[in-house]
């Protein structure tokens, strides 16, 4: 699979080629379709991403697209970005255009093959008389709810689910010249909305709900995004979709498992039409803790306002995670390294942020920024004068160089990093201790200067002149190094430190009448500001990603204007995978339910 490189280190635009060290996935899906080409079903392979333009992508998104487009690249085949947009009053053209970009910072290249449903509207249609002309499509009168009712709903007995078989609309056997009168009387919008639907006629007694005479059209008057008000009625997400891939000549339809009852009607439809018949590929969605992956339960944190929008770094959209300074090879490393199967499971977000780190520490470039910061003057360092030290860019990569880095006699270290009265196991700075300032000197507290509430505003500290560099000649060790940032020199900066957007790791795992909107993280964003920051990062542009010493990795945000940078965290330091790997890579669900749709 040839996992796409950073738009960021391709400048043409185009495709960077695969990392030769990217091992190349094997799985039940490529195995499928090594035996279809081998037996001959088909002499192609092409694929599709069919996303609904009704709200932002989500990371579990990303797999699909990976996955789909990895596939096609492998087996020399097409992809197809196509926006199933049958539901007028749900989608819009914000969504087709933050999806396209969604798809294509995740470097999968839909070349000219951009289609919508919408483009097949007319097709369908003339399919659906067709179906109503062979007696195995009928226009019903039943309200929504008499017909829901009608389909026969799953009961429980017990430790046993019961669905009792449906009842056939007193409408199913209407004489096929009246069903294609009424149609198309639907169609020119002669009837109220929600009044008529055409169903096939199928089998109202199907184990299968799906093939209890499912609905292919229904009347709404509402105006669609691409074709305005031409049409009143809409086909069905189950009539259009597997058509739509009919159309495209799409070989294999790779969906997630909540389409596998879907695929016996698929099938019955295609079968039905006697057309270009893919083959459908069921796999487990990816879900992952301390998040929900459901656009519906999303569409909600947006609505009642407790993210700031789609692109919020707490969420797990695309444009959130790529907001908050994530990239798409660390994805697409998290994307391989958890495969595809069939058997539903959560994944840890541990293993998304050890793949982050990954990329990152390879990546980013080194800066000194305090977050938190109290004064410190060296009292016996010149006044007025100011050094540039030499600092590494980036320990993992020499060709990254060095920067030069101003000190001078006031500096500003992180309020942590000092305690009047060290508790045990505290090495940092404290009275009468000596601690490396990062590339500078060893510097020694000799005192500190109070406000009236009896906050330490000010240390003061001496320096050895001899311990340029911040090696001891002598060879005295000390315990701590210190990050700083000179005052003269600083430049003030907001930072944003984003945490998790739930508490749990099954934020629906609640009781039986609570909500799960009570396992919100009240922390999963603290401001700071006032922050003081090397000089360098003043110039950061937007996107830019960077290593903020014993810090974490933080990237410029959207936000930030000419003389205050925003900085967003993107993940600490520290990484817990290593201690869960091997215990928690894989969560049986046997116990919960099912994510929302």
């Amino acid at each position: 699979m040839r996992w796409p490189a950073s738009p960021a280190t391709d400048p043409s635009g185009k495709i960077a080629p695969v990392p030769s060290d990217m091992a190349e996935p094997v799985d039940f899906i490529r195995e499928i379709i090594r035996d279809d080409l081998a037996a001959g079903r088909f002499d192609r392979v092409h694929t599709r991403f069919p996303p609904e333009p009704n709200a932002y992508l989500h990371i579990g998104h990303a797999q699909a697209i990976l996955l789909n487009y990895g596939i096609a690249q492998e087996f020399g085949g097409k992809f197809n970005l196509r926006f199933d947009d049958t539901n007028p009053e749900k989608e819009s053209e914000e969504y087709v255009a933050a999806i396209k970009r969604d798809v294509r910072w995740l470097g999968a290249d839909w070349e000219d093959r951009e289609f919508y449903a919408s483009d097949y509207f007319e097709q369908l249609y003339q399919w659906a008389e067709e179906l109503i002309r062979k007696g195995v499509a009928y226009v019903c009168d039943l309200s929504p709810e008499e017909l829901s009712r009608t389909r026969g709903q799953p009961i429980r007995d017990g430790e046993r689910i019961i669905t009792p078989p449906g009842v056939d609309s007193p409408y199913r056997n209407r004489s096929v010249e009246e069903n294609l009168d009424l149609f198309r009387r639907m169609r020119a919008g002669e009837f109220p909305e929600g009044s008529r639907t055409l169903r096939a006629k199928i089998d109202m007694a199907h184990p299968n709900l799906n093939m209890r005479d499912p609905v292919l059209y229904r009347i709404l008057h509402a105006r669609h995004h691409r074709t305005g008000d031409t049409w009143c009625i809409y086909p069905s997400y189950d009539w259009a979709h597997g058509q739509s891939d009919s159309i495209e000549g799409i070989t294999h339809s790779i969906c997630t498992l909540e389409f596998e009852n879907h695929r016996p009607l698929y099938d019955w439809f295609l079968d039905q039409l006697g057309v270009h018949h893919p083959r459908q590929i069921e796999f487990a969605r990816l879900n992952l803790t301390y998040t929900v992956m459901s656009k519906r339960l999303l569409l909600r944190l947006v609505q009642e306002g407790h993210v700031r929008g789609w692109d919020d770094p707490r969420m797990p959209t695309l444009a959130g995670i790529r907001r908050r300074g994530y990239t798409r090879e660390a994805i697409a490393d998290f994307v391989r390294r958890i495969g595809v199967s069939k058997a539903e499971s959560i994944r840890e977000i541990e293993l998304l942020e050890h793949c982050l780190r990954d990329d990152l520490n390879k990546r980013a470039p080194r800066r000194m920024a305090v977050l938190e910061p109290v004064r410190l003057v060296v009292t016996n360092y010149p006044e007025g004068k100011v050094e540039g030290f030499d600092a590494v860019n980036n320990p993992e990569d020499p060709s990254y160089g060095t920067r030069k880095v101003p000190f001078s006699r006031e500096l500003w270290i992180e309020e942590e990093d000092f305690r009047e009265d060290p508790p045990p196991g505290f090495f940092r700075l404290a009275p009468g201790r000596e601690v490396r300032l990062r590339y500078a000197y060893l510097v020694r507290c000799t005192g500190v200067v109070k406000d009236p509430s009896g906050r330490v505003v000010e240390v003061h500290c001496t320096y050895d002149p001899a311990t340029r560099g911040g090696d001891a000649p002598d060879g005295r060790k000390v315990k701590a190094t210190l990050h700083w940032a000179s005052v003269p020199h600083a430049v003030d900066a907001e930072v944003r430190l984003y945490d998790r957007l739930f508490t749990v790791p099954d934020p629906l795992d609640v009781p039986e009448g609570e909500d799960w909107i009570g396992n919100l993280n009240p922390d999963s964003l603290v401001v700071l500001r006032g922050c003081k920051l090397e000089p360098c990062l003043g110039e950061a542009q937007a996107g830019e990603r960077f290593q903020f010493e014993r810090k974490g990795y933080f990237c410029v945000d959207q936000d930030t204007r000419r003389g205050l940078p925003v900085f967003n965290r993107i993940v600490t330091l520290r990484d817990t995978w290593a201690k869960l790997q091997g215990k928690l890579e894989e969560r049986p669900r046997a116990t919960r339910r099912a994510w929302p749709t």
